[in-house]
């Protein structure tokens, strides 16, 4: 693979809930212009890391580097400001607003960018159709698509995603990734965790699989697909 910049780094990370610690000595890189997926059980500690990139909660030892600056202590707003934006597990949608105004929200609240929304809509058409439309009455699918879609609304330069798989029908899973695709065209990097590991890791250029809150294991998408542990472990293979 043709080496790339490095745009996120996590070296050495620990992070702790209260006193219980999650995360043990987590190092790792997402290059600009990858796809990037984590896979591993369920507590692993997938979802606490990428909340510590964004500070919460916060890293007890080790460093968080975007784009050649530590953001290790900055808060999370500053973070975002840098070009890192989050789609969280559960889609967190304002259930009470149209379409439209979430995606609103997510450039922030002020005057839309229209070039951005139209990006956005021509990825997930069916959020021009529903733009009116209160979201919370959208399906899980189409819900799954504005939080994407809201999170593009900022322009980031990397785009974390936590499960958005996640009790979809498989038409839509397959309607979503194809939609990841299109946005790293587009020059969005992707960092994204994932259960469903045969989709993720066809679609990853990289992975990494996280095992009670350690790197276990590291390679290119195809190779950890291939891997027979790995089948074992989270594809049921043999």
């Amino acid at each position: 693979m043709v080496s790339r910049e490095v745009l996120l780094a996590l070296e050495g990370v620990d992070v702790a809930h209260g006193r219980t610690p999650v995360l043990h000595g987590v190092s790792l890189t997402v290059g600009r212009g990858e796809i990037v997926t984590l896979i591993g059980a369920n507590g692993a500690g997938k979802s606490t890391l990428l909340m510590a990139i964004f500070g919460l909660p916060e890293v007890a030892r080790g460093k968080v580097w975007f784009d050649g600056q530590e953001i290790t202590r900055l808060p999370t707003h500053r973070i975002a400001r840098l070009g890192l934006a989050q789609v969280p597990e559960g889609r967190r949608i304002f259930p009470g607003m149209t379409v439209l105004e979430n995606l609103v929200m997510g450039a922030g609240g002020g005057e839309v960018d229209r070039a951005v929304l139209e990006r956005v809509e021509g990825l997930f058409p069916i959020l021009r159709e529903r733009s009116g439309q209160r979201a919370g009455t959208l399906s899980g699918g189409e819900q799954q698509m504005l939080a994407i879609g809201r999170a593009l609304m900022g322009r980031p330069r990397l785009l974390l995603l936590d499960e958005p798989s996640l009790g979809l029908a498989p038409l839509m899973i397959r309607r979503i990734f194809q939609a990841l695709r299109e946005i790293v065209a587009e020059g969005t990097t992707l960092f994204l965790v994932e259960q469903n590991a045969n989709q993720a890791l066809r679609l990853a250029d990289r992975g990494y699989v996280l095992v009670n809150g350690r790197i276990f294991l590291e390679g290119s998408g195809s190779a950890l697909l291939a891997n027979p542990e790995i089948r074992r472990a989270y594809l049921g293979g043999h």
